[in-house]
């Protein structure tokens, strides 16, 4: 047995979103069909990879990402509640001033604190569950890799602990396109590097919009 374990963080794919409001946990939303090549993708990227194990977000998004990789590797899906988007206080709103959701007195509480953050779920609370969830992938995939499927904030803030950089950040920075994989190699239980990677590039030049 290798003494290397990879663990990946792939993000769902691009959503059905026309309204362009913020999604975060609220049902009902899908893959658009930019999203399932996007999925597609990321099925082709790990066929030829040593997966063992596939984890995932309860959410459709994620779950219709999960399946093609499934379906190609002839590996169960096993939901986890750990990988799941972060809470957000504007979910279903558009997010900005012009639309009135910035304008509306009530909401302003939600924007005094962007360090911890104020609108949601604090990140370390949130980087810190993504990291049990990975253990328990480390562990289920000793020596191979496994994939974790879940969302662009989660992602984004589990790699700047692991690199022990500051949580919060401009969200606008965040290298965690829609469909990408950001991997997490191991040597026993030490991380030893960190990589990103855009299987599908070509969808994601299109736009990238979706959270």
């Amino acid at each position: 047995m290798s003494d290397t374990t990879i663990v990946h963080l792939l993000r769902h794919g691009l959503v059905e979103n026309p309204s362009g409001v913020i999604y975060g946990r609220l049902p009902g939303y899908h893959l658009s069909a930019e999203g399932r090549l996007m999925a597609s993708a990321a099925a082709d990227f790990f066929a030829e990879r040593p997966v063992v194990s596939l984890f995932c977000s309860p959410l459709e998004r994620a779950q219709e990402t999960a399946r093609p990789v499934a379906d190609r590797l002839g590996l169960d899906i096993v939901t986890d509640e750990r990988l799941i988007e972060s809470t957000n206080h504007f979910e279903g709103l558009r997010f900005g001033v012009g639309d009135g959701s910035l304008r509306r007195p009530a909401h302003w509480p939600y924007l005094i604190n962007p360090f911890r953050p104020s609108w949601g779920e604090p990140y370390r609370a949130v980087a810190t569950r993504m990291l049990a969830m990975m253990e328990v992938a480390r562990a289920a995939a000793a020596g191979a890799e496994a994939v974790c499927v879940s969302h662009q904030l989660p992602i984004w803030v589990t790699r700047r602990m692991a690199e022990g950089k500051r949580l919060w950040h401009n969200p606008a920075m965040r290298q965690c396109a829609t469909g990408s994989v950001t991997s997490f190699s191991y040597s026993g239980d030490r991380l030893t590097g960190v990589s990103y990677a855009v299987p599908a590039r070509r969808q994601v030049a299109q736009g990238d919009a979706a959270q």
